[in-house]
């Protein structure tokens, strides 16, 4: 099964980052959502520019999609500095990282993405730029190899990350900020929405920017899309204000139901329930039914199936829960036909098999 979902939280092409980015609130004012986090970071921001320093070194976490990128633009925005952006993979060699950062000046923002993915000895590279603003160059190899401290301006590192748990700890410590992003409310994304619709011209209403709210996973990213192709399903019916029923006709299209599930996750909760009648089930052995990556269900799909509480991760395995089984229509384990969709009429009416 391909992977370019539409309810993905990465960005799926470049034009569709470069749409993502004409969105992006360009201020911390604009930033909608992440209240604690926001504060927090507002009343660093303007400590140090008060102290007229740069913002200590910030760590980003969470679920791809959340907004990461977007908060380290708005911090060299806020900073009056430059953003230079690069990612763990692409930092392969020391000298890539010491020429990024020596070409910095005072006030930039670096942001690395995938921060986790950091090279180790491109990593260690890092800590002294981070602490004391250098970095050492060597020079020759073996009993003549020597260490030439190289000066880098005062700069504010941004590292982003969808697995902390895979930060050295010597990394992770030397972040003087560390805020974790978590999905959003309904009422949030209903904002960011109708601000979205706003910028893109679509007219739509309160009650329709709640349904793409309700079906965005709790993803800006994925509100964004959606809403972009409910505004394709209005453009082409020549609709010009968009109502509820016309968001649910086009997302239903796309495949997206009233959860923010796709076909993608339904077929992971029904392997689970089918293949193993309730019990717990380790992840390797449903990316081998589902003839999909370890890494794809765990960083993809599973995130959200455990946030709304379709999923529960025990020592045993995944295993559905109650919610899972009743929003597909099927009966826990232990009661009769445990495999049979819920009658929609008479309790004792028969029903096919799904």
């Amino acid at each position: 099964m391909s992977l370019d979902r539409i309810i993905s939280p990465n960005a799926a092409t470049e034009d569709e980052e470069r749409l993502q980015t004409a969105l992006r609130p360009r201020t911390l004012d604009e930033f909608i959502g992440q209240d604690l986090q926001r504060r927090r970071l507002s009343i660093a921001l303007e400590a140090a520019r008060q102290r007229r320093e740069p913002l200590d070194h910030l760590l980003l976490s969470g679920p791809p999609g959340l907004g990461k990128t977007t908060l380290a633009h708005i911090v060299a925005n806020e900073m009056h500095g430059k953003l230079v952006t690069t990612s763990g993979p692409a930092l392969e060699r020391a000298y890539d990282l010491m020429g990024m950062l020596t070409r910095l000046d005072r006030g930039d923002v670096f942001f690395i993405d995938e921060i986790h993915r950091l090279p180790r000895v491109v990593e260690e590279y890092i800590y002294p730029a981070m602490e004391d603003f250098k970095v050492d160059f060597v020079i020759d190899k073996g009993p003549y190899a020597q260490a030439v401290p190289l000066p880098v301006q005062p700069f504010t590192l941004v590292g982003a990350t969808t697995r902390k748990g895979l930060l050295s700890s010597p990394l992770r410590e030397r972040f003087g900020l560390n805020f974790e992003l978590d999905f959003y409310a309904v009422a949030d994304l209903t904002l960011i929405v109708r601000r979205s619709a706003g910028l893109l011209g679509v007219h739509l209403d309160v009650e329709a920017a709640e349904e793409i709210a309700g079906r965005a996973r709790g993803t800006p990213r994925i509100a964004n899309r959606l809403l972009r192709r409910v505004r394709d399903f209005a453009q082409v019916y020549q609709i010009e204000h968009v109502g509820v029923e016309l968001v649910r006709e086009a997302l239903e299209l796309e495949g997206v139901d009233e959860s923010g599930l796709d076909d993608l996750d339904r077929r992971y909760l029904k392997t689970l329930i089918g293949h193993y009648q309730g019990r717990p089930a380790g992840v390797a052995a449903l990316a081998a039914a589902m003839q999909q990556e370890m890494d794809t269900l765990e960083d993809v799909v599973e995130p959200y199936l455990l946030y709304e509480g379709f999923l529960l991760r025990t020592s045993n395995g995944r295993q559905a829960t109650p919610k899972a089984y009743a929003h597909l229509r099927l009966r826990l384990p232990g009661q009769p036909s445990a495999q049979q969709p819920l009658p929609l009429g008479d309790a004792d009416q028969p029903t096919s098999t799904t």
